[in-house]
C-alpha cells in the first residue's frame, strides 16, 4: 500500500546556550559515535514546536494538555451561560470526570467537588467546549453524562497537536490517538565539553565604597553546537484523523514552519541562543521514514580553514546518496533550503528554494497525494 512520509531533516548551529537541562541543571548530553554530544530532547522541541502553533494555526484548531481539566470545564460551562455560580460549574466539571471513570468523585457537604485528574490529559479546545456544553445540559435536564457520552465527544474533532504528537490515557487507552510525528532528539555533529560560566551581581544599593564583594555569585554550565536535527510526519496517519485533506496540509505546513523557526527556552534570557537552520532539507517519500543520523557517527572535526557546518553539510549529503543508493530509495519529491556557501552542497538533493517555497511545495505534494488538487 503506498504511502506518504514527510522526512525533515535541519542542521542548525546554536552559540553558547543551555537549551535544555538536565536533573542537576547541566545541558543535556549523549554520548553518540564513542563521544559525548550535546543533545536537546524530543520532548523540549516538541513543546517548543506545540507553542509555535497557536502563532500558525486557530485556536480551534489546537488543544490542551493539562491535569487542571475540571478547572478548564467549570471556565468553559460559565462562558455558555454566566448565570451559573463558579461551585455549581466545578461541580459539573467534576462530574465529567466520575461520569468518565478518570477520577473519582471527591464529596465535600454533600455535593462533588472540582477535581484533577491523575496525570496530564491532552484534548482539544473542541472536545473540550463539547464537553463543557455536554455537561451543562445534563445538569440543566437532570440527568448524568455517562462514560460512553464522554468517549464520545473525547475521541472526535481531534486538534493538529494531539493528531500530530498523540495522546495516552492510561485509563481509558480506546480514546489514545497514535502519533502521526515523531522527533528525534537533536544532537551535535560533533564532541562537546560542557563549560561554565562564572558570574556575579552587584547590589545596586550597597553605596559604601569600603564594602566590596558581589550580592550574588553563582555558575551557569553551558555549551554551544552544531545541531543535526530529524523528525518525520506520516500523512496517512495525520489524515486518519483529522478527518479531513484539507487540515491535514495546513497542519504539515504549520509544522514545518514551527520545527524551523521554533527553539527551546531555556536559560535563552542568559544567552539569546535563538538562530535559524543553517539548511533544511525535506524528502517525501512512499516506503517508510529514513533518519540519516548515520551521517555523524564518525563526530565532525573542523579544522583553521573549514568549519563545522560546511563539513557536516558535506557529510549528510554524501551519506544521503550512499544510504538511498544501497537500498533504491528514491523520494517522490525532495525540497532544500540552505543558508550562503556551507550548506551549498545540499542544494543537489532536491530543489533548491526558499523557505516559504520549500513549505508551499510541501503543501501542494500532499494535496495531491491525497487526491485533492494542489
Amino acid at each position: 500500500m503506498s504511502r506518504t512520509i514527510i522526512d525533515v531533516y535541519a542542521l542548525q548551529t546554536v552559540p553558547p546556550s543551555n537549551l535544555n537541562r538536565d536533573d542537576t541543571g547541566s545541558p543535556k548530553t549523549a554520548v553518540y559515535g564513542g563521544v559525548r554530544r550535546a543533545r536537546v530532547s524530543s520532548q523540549a522541541w516538541k513543546r517548543a514546536i506545540r507553542l509555535a502553533f497557536a502563532g500558525l494555526l486557530d485556536r480551534s484548531q489546537l488543544g490542551e494538555r493539562t491535569k487542571r481539566v475540571g478547572e478548564s470545564l467549570a471556565t468553559r460551562i460559565k462562558t455558555l451561560d454566566p448565570s451559573v455560580s463558579d461551585e455549581a460549574a466545578s461541580a459539573m466539571a467534576a462530574q465529567v470526570f466520575v461520569a468518565s471513570g478518570l477520577a473519582k468523585a471527591e464529596k465535600k457537604k454533600g455535593e462533588v467537588k472540582d477535581v484533577e485528574s491523575g496525570y496530564l490529559l491532552f484534548l482539544s479546545h473542541r472536545q473540550l467546549d463539547n464537553l463543557a456544553a455536554a455537561a451543562l445540559e445534563a445538569s440543566q435536564n437532570g440527568t448524568a453524562l455517562d462514560k460512553a457520552r464522554f468517549k464520545a465527544l473525547a475521541n472526535t474533532e481531534h486538534s493538529v497537536d494531539v493528531a500530530m504528537f498523540g495522546r495516552m490515557v492510561a485509563d481509558m487507552t480506546d480514546i489514545n490517538v497514535d502519533a502521526a510525528c515523531q522527533v528525534a532528539h537533536a544532537i551535535s555533529v560533533h564532541p562537546v565539553d560542557n563549560e561554565f560560566d562564572y558570574f556575579t551581581a552587584v547590589d545596586d544599593r550597597k553605596a559604601d565604597a569600603d564594602e566590596t564583594g558581589a550580592g550574588m555569585i553563582g555558575t551557569i554550565e553551558f555549551n554551544s553546537s552544531t545541531l543535526y536535527r530529524y523528525a518525520t510526519v506520516d500523512v496517512d496517519e495525520l489524515r486518519r484523523t483529522l478527518g479531513d485533506a484539507d487540515a491535514t496540509r495546513a497542519a504539515i505546513e504549520a509544522f514545518l514552519v514551527a520545527f524551523a523557526r521554533s527553539m527551546p527556552t531555556g536559560k535563552q534570557n542568559t544567552f539569546a541562543h535563538r538562530t535559524l537552520p543553517d539548511a533544511v532539507m525535506v524528502r517525501v517519500r512512499d516506503t517508510q521514514p529514513i533518519n540519516l543520523v548515520g551521517a555523524f557517527e564518525t563526530p565532525i572535526r573542523e579544522t583553521d580553514t573549514v568549519g563545522r557546518v560546511e563539513l557536516a553539510a558535506a557529510a549528510l549529503a554524501k551519506h544521503t546518496v550512499a544510504v538511498e543508493n544501497a537500498f533504491g530509495e528514491r523520494p517522490v519529491a525532495s525540497w532544500v533550503t540552505q543558508v550562503g556557501d556551507k550548506t551549498a552542497v545540499l542544494a543537489d538533493l532536491g530543489k533548491a528554494v526558499t523557505f516559504s517555497e520549500l513549505v508551499n511545495g510541501v503543501g501542494e505534494q500532499v494535496a495531491v497525494a491525497l487526491g485533492q488538487p494542489a
